[in-house]
């Protein structure tokens, strides 16, 4: 008796919402004399947030909005040096596995009534130590809890102190804490909205939360209590707002950056790449007067992953399958015409370009008269006379995969291509029922224990990382001595041997390195770039 009511009044109640949402958003864009066009940065995130909550900032449509509401203990410079954040300064001891460190007093959070009179306060050790015991809790279930999988302790010592101590010494482990994941938040905050808290955000950043109508509108304000200062003493940010969108089309996206509606374009889609860019990578002629574009090494390495479990039997389970497709495909050709000229074709092991790892080592060039006699070789052995893979994709990817499907049918490989939604995708590759996906592997921190991980038996998924369950003894003997190395150059060694390992045995086809690729308007003036592709907007100014 009681349903249909309440379903009326939520339809109601959801309608008010909406009608609310937009005249908030139509009284903010005619109010210009609060602030000026000018001064809010706008840009569009095709994949819709998912969260505002650190503990789920898994992916870089969730990275992006959280770096600005938040901070941790460190963070990274456009070098990937690590860099002072909340904490000033920090030891840490000759074992490696004691870290201290000694935060700033001056750090407050976002203002709001729940704390008080006051409307703020500062942040203390404990702040982390809750923060961090967050990050554990299986009950919160976030995806970042492996950040802190060697972490045997840590400890608020007083108000200004924080200690970790590691398991084991990890080297990299600093580069793990500027992770977005290790960010602080506020006990009070998360008492109070529960797991409404990825709508209701509360850091410390550079900009605090003032809006969000999911798939339609983020918006962000200018945090006057933000701690940072610029070379010349002036408070940060510079800008007054940052105005979100979600259009979930590439060329709408594209079309909108063109007539200025947008500030920022950052990747490079099919729809739209031949008209904004010649085949050797530079900007076409006539936006050269109204684009800016930046280009740099990304730490991201595109490839196609190839599933080494299960009961079934599929030609790839074959590593001479497995050569041959890594030798059948021209991938020079493949980057100048289908990605106009951005990125570095992968012939040289999984760890990209950008990382010290990276040894320009001899991994697949293009010879397709070997790989005709590899599938020959496998016909013989197996009896299998016609054999076929199926490559999954989402439709981003599609005219790459099927640029590879044309070139293997020509060495004798039948060669089909599956379309699938990214969700699905995502879904498929965790739990090993694609025999070949493409995928791409992006760090989290500048060390090449990032890709390697993706090959350490023990972080099969869903435990890990290791979509295609490789599995090789003296690999994970090598995995398991480069954790525990400190000296960088004999740790870098190891990563190199366990790259050639990858290369021998071929569960991954890689295709390219990628380049971060950014567009902007030409009044857009202090967006740096890096090799995380992180969007830092604390010195971003236009005019």
């Amino acid at each position: 008796m009681q349903i249909k009511p309440t379903i009326k009044i939520n339809v109601r109640r959801n309608k008010v919402v909406v009608l609310l949402s937009l005249l908030i958003l139509f009284s903010c864009a005619k109010r210009k004399s609060k602030y000026t066009d000018k001064q809010v940065f706008r840009y569009n995130e095709h994949s819709n947030i998912t969260s505002l909550d650190p503990a789920f900032a898994k992916d870089q449509r969730n990275i992006w909005a959280v770096n600005q509401l938040y901070n941790g203990l460190v963070q990274f410079d456009d070098s990937l040096q690590v860099k002072p954040a909340i904490a000033k300064k920090w030891t840490i001891s000759e074992d490696g596995k004691r870290y201290q460190f000694e935060l700033r007093n001056d750090v407050q959070f976002h203002k709001h009534i729940l704390f008080g009179k006051d409307s703020t306060r500062n942040v203390v050790a404990k702040d982390f130590e809750y923060s961090f015991n967050r990050l554990l809790d299986k009950n919160v279930a976030s995806p970042g809890g492996w950040v802190l999988q060697n972490v045997a302790n840590f400890k608020a010592e007083n108000d200004s102190t924080f200690t970790i101590n590691l398991k084991q010494p990890f080297p990299p482990f600093l580069g793990l804490l500027a992770m977005k994941y290790c960010s602080v938040v506020p006990r009070e905050a998360i008492d109070y909205f529960g797991n409404e808290f990825r709508a209701n955000p509360i850091g410390t950043g550079p900009f605090h939360f003032k809006l969000w109508v999911e798939n339609t509108k983020l918006v962000l304000r200018k945090n006057p209590l933000y701690f940072e200062k610029d070379e010349n003493g002036k408070q940060l940010p510079y800008l007054e707002a940052v105005a979100v969108t979600f259009l979930p089309d590439k060329q709408s996206e594209f079309l909108q950056f063109i007539q200025g509606n947008i500030d920022f374009m950052k990747s490079l889609d099919a729809s739209y790449k031949d008209d904004i860019l010649n085949t050797d990578g530079t900007l076409k002629e006539k936006y050269a007067d109204k684009v800016r574009m930046q280009t740099g090494a990304y730490l991201n390495t595109e490839y196609l992953g190839i599933y080494q479990d299960g009961e079934e039997e599929h030609p790839t389970k074959s590593k001479l399958i497995r050569q041959a497709m890594n030798y059948g495909f021209d991938k020079e050709k493949m980057i100048k015409f289908l990605r106009n000229g951005i990125g570095t074709p992968a012939t040289s092991g999984f760890i990209p370009k950008g990382l010290p790892s990276f040894n320009n080592q001899q991994g697949y060039s293009y010879q397709p008269e070997k790989a005709k006699r590899l599938v020959s070789q496998y016909k013989e052995e197996t009896g299998d006379e016609n054999p076929q893979i199926t490559i999954t994709t989402n439709s981003n990817y599609l005219d790459l995969c099927e640029f590879i499907q044309r070139e293997l049918q020509k060495i004798g490989l039948q060669t089909n291509v599956d379309v699938i939604p990214p969700s699905t995708l995502r879904q498929g590759k965790a739990s090993g029922k694609l025999p070949v996906f493409r995928a791409s592997w992006i760090a989290d921190y500048p060390d090449a224990e990032n890709y390697v991980s993706l090959f350490y038996s023990k972080n099969f998924t869903p435990n890990g990382p290791n979509y295609t369950h490789f599995k090789n003894e003296f690999f994970d003997v090598l995995y398991e001595q480069s954790i525990k190395e400190v000296d960088v150059l004999k740790r870098r060694k190891l990563y190199q041997q366990m790259d050639s390992i990858i290369i021998e045995e071929a569960p991954v086809v890689p295709l390219y390195y990628d380049e971060v690729i950014r567009f902007t308007q030409k009044n857009v003036h202090g967006l740096g770039i890096n090799p995380i592709d992180l969007l830092d907007l604390r010195r971003v100014k236009k005019g």
